[in-house]
């Protein structure tokens, strides 16, 4: 097995990280300029976001959920049992809300891009489209990143709806709690900044996850086993650049609202 000499490999990571800039500001340039093709970005929201729906409202509720239950034995050693509301609330839609309905959203369709472009690249498909002076970017690429940054806002909003109602339950069902006093301490203990902050993390995250994929599968290589490899790596690369993102965003706005 050959490795590549140090050179070789900065040299070919600085190429990868040129090519992805360029796929997209194209695809970015492509959504102010005409044609726009509204059908492609409307057959990408139902496939992303109505085919998300599942997945998302299971693992919102049940992180919810799991947040009430653990609170709440944490919380019994203070004495603070009634700020469960709030611990459920700030944790969903600061962190756990975006994070894990990107991370769910990444693992379902950064794979599927990577793997419907991977097969049109190898099969040649897409140089049939250049071949009839169709843009394969503003085509393919550009609904695809529109469309998952617009549906992965309001997955978003419903990840931590449902979460907040399963901690909620929780909480008043097996912890017995006053569902009253849950419900105001989890709005109340929301402010603008800590608002800002959940909703901000899903415009980063669906641009991660659409442009990824839409890289990887652009770029496929080696038949059916490099859309296989384009599959895995177009998965753990979203998935890696949605935590840092998340740190980096979370710093700035912590930096800006003070929390």
């Amino acid at each position: 097995m050959k490795f590549a000499s140090p050179t070789e490999f900065v040299k070919e990571k600085l190429t990868a990280v040129q090519d992805y800039s360029l796929l997209c500001a194209r695809a970015v340039a492509a959504l102010f300029t005409p044609p726009i093709y509204l059908a492609d970005i409307f057959t990408q929201m139902d496939s992303i976001g109505i085919g998300s729906l599942p997945i998302v409202i299971l693992a919102g509720f049940f992180t919810g959920c799991v947040l009430a239950l653990q609170s709440v034995s944490s919380l019994k050693q203070f004495g603070a049992v009634s700020m469960t509301g709030t611990l459920v609330s700030l944790s969903m839609v600061k962190e756990l809300g975006p994070v894990l309905t990107g991370l769910m959203v990444s693992g379902r369709n950064a794979s599927g891009m990577a793997s419907e472009l991977g097969s049109m690249k190898v099969t040649e498909q897409i140089d049939a489209m250049r071949a009839l002076g169709v843009d394969p970017i503003r085509k393919l690429v550009t609904p695809r990143i529109t469309a998952t940054v617009f549906m992965l806002f309001w997955l978003t909003i419903l990840s931590d709806g449902v979460g907040m109602l399963g901690g909620g339950l929780v909480g008043v069902f097996m912890l017995g709690l006053n569902g009253h006093s849950y419900l105001r301490t989890s709005y109340r203990a929301l402010l603008y900044g800590d608002v800002v902050q959940g909703m901000a993390k899903p415009i980063f995250f669906g641009f991660i996850i659409a442009s990824v994929g839409c890289y990887f599968g652009m770029n496929t290589k080696g038949g059916t086993q490099g859309v296989g490899k384009a599959t895995t790596q177009a998965v753990v690369v979203s998935s890696v650049f949605i935590i840092v993102i998340d740190f980096l965003i979370s710093r700035a706005t912590i930096g800006i609202f003070g929390r």
